[in-house]
C-alpha cells in the first residue's frame, strides 16, 4: 500500500498556495489529509481539492504536529512567526519566501543540487529559491558540461503577479483607468506600471542594489556551488501579469561551442528549447507551463567566449509552485 502524507499549505488563498493546491492534485501527491491555512481575513474561505472544497482554517492555531510537510507560502514574516513552531512539532517544512538562512533552510532546486539534501537531517528545512534564479539556475545546470562560466549579467523583466494578487489587480486598475482616460494615484508601486517599465522592484539598499536583486545572486551561487562566480543582477517590473522573460549573458573562461550549447539546452529535461529563426514568450509559451523556454542562444559580436540567451518562464507555477512540489516530491520519496 502506497504510504500517504498529511500536508498544510500556508497562505493558501495566494496566488502561488492556490497554484501548490492544484498542483498537489495534478500530480497525485500522496495526500492523506490536506489541511489549507491562512491568517486574518483568508481564514473561512474555500478551495477545491479532489473534487472536494476544503475550508481554509486560521493559521495561529495549526498544531502542526498534526502534518508531515507544511508548505510555507505566505511571506517572510509568517515563515519567521511560525518556522519555529512547525520544527518543535517534528514537520518538514518548504519556504517559498527565502525568509530563513540558508544554513538553516538551504535552497534547493531539483534538477540542480538534489544532492544537499543528503546532508540535512530531520526535520528537513528546505528553500524554493526566487523565480528568476531558478530559471536561470535550470540553464546554467544544462550547460555544465560545455563552459566553464566565469561572469553571469541578469536583466530580469519580473510580472506584477510577484507582488501577489495585489499586484496583478494594481496592473487591471491602472490599465483599466488609462483605456477609459481617467487619472489615477497609483497603489502598491510607487509610479505608474501599466504601459511602463520600472526600474527596480523593491526598495534598493545604500548601494542601489534591490532585496530581489541581492537574493538572486546570492542564490545563483549557492544553487551552484559556486561561491567565487561573478553575479550581476538587475530586476525590472514589467507591466506583464504572468511570467518572467529574463535576459542572460554569460561570460566562459574559453570560446563557446554554439552547437554543443544548443544541444545541451535541447536534451536538458526541465527546459524548452526554441530553434533559432524562433523565441520564446510568457503569453503563449510559458505561461501555465512547467518547463523553461530558453531561445535566441548567440555568441558575442565583439568576444567568442560570451554567450546570451533568453528566457521565459511562469513565475507563479514553475518558479514558485512546481519547485516548492517537486521538493516535497523528493522528501517522501527518500527522506520522511
Amino acid at each position: 500500500m502506497t504510504r500517504t502524507f498529511d500536508i498544510a499549505v500556508i497562505g493558501a488563498t495566494g496566488s502561488i498556495g492556490e497554484t501548490l493546491v492544484q498542483l498537489l492534485e495534478e500530480r497525485e501527491f500522496p495526500v492523506a489529509n490536506l489541511h489549507l491555512l491562512a491568517s486574518g481575513e483568508s481564514a473561512g474561505h474555500s478551495l477545491a481539492f479532489k473534487g472536494k472544497n476544503l475550508r481554509v482554517r486560521a493559521l495561529e492555531s495549526f498544531d502542526f504536529a498534526s502534518v508531515q510537510l507544511t508548505f510555507f507560502a505566505a511571506g517572510e514574516a509568517v515563515t519567521r512567526e511560525h518556522a519555529e513552531r512547525a520544527r518543535v512539532a517534528g514537520c518538514a517544512l518548504i519556504d517559498l519566501a527565502a525568509a530563513l538562512p540558508a544554513q538553516q533552510a538551504p535552497r534547493v532546486v531539483p534538477e540542480v543540487n538534489a544532492d544537499v539534501l543528503a546532508r540535512l537531517s530531520a526535520p528537513y528545512q528546505l528553500t524554493s529559491p526566487s523565480a528568476p534564479a531558478i530559471a536561470v539556475a535550470l540553464v546554467l545546470a544544462a550547460l555544465r558540461e560545455q563552459i566553464k562560466v566565469r561572469r553571469v549579467a541578469l536583466t530580469a523583466c519580473l510580472a506584477v503577479s510577484n507582488r501577489g494578487r495585489a499586484g496583478v489587480a494594481e496592473l487591471a486598475r491602472q490599465t483599466a483607468e488609462l483605456l477609459n482616460g481617467r487619472s489615477f494615484e497609483p497603489r502598491l508601486f510607487d509610479r505608474q506600471v501599466a504601459f511602463n517599465l520600472l526600474a527596480q522592484v523593491d526598495s534598493p539598499d545604500d548601494s542601489g542594489h534591490g532585496v530581489l536583486e541581492r537574493r538572486v545572486v546570492g542564490e545563483l551561487k549557492e544553487l551552484l556551488d559556486a561561491p567565487q562566480l561573478m553575479v550581476s543582477a538587475s530586476c525590472v517590473q514589467a507591466p506583464v501579469f504572468f511570467g518572467d522573460s529574463l535576459s542572460l549573458s554569460l561570460q566562459a573562461d574559453a570560446a563557446v561551442d554554439l552547437q554543443a550549447i544548443c544541444a545541451a539546452l535541447q536534451a536538458a529535461p526541465a527546459l524548452e528549447y526554441v530553434e533559432p529563426g524562433d523565441y520564446p514568450t510568457v503569453v503563449g509559451d510559458a505561461v501555465g507551463q512547467d518547463a523553461v523556454y530558453v531561445g535566441r542562444v548567440r555568441g558575442g559580436l565583439d568576444d567568442p567566449t560570451e554567450l546570451n540567451l533568453w528566457i521565459a518562464s511562469d513565475n507563479v507555477r514553475k518558479g514558485a509552485a512546481l519547485n516548492a512540489v517537486q521538493l516535497a516530491e523528493l522528501l517522501i520519496k527518500h527522506y520522511l
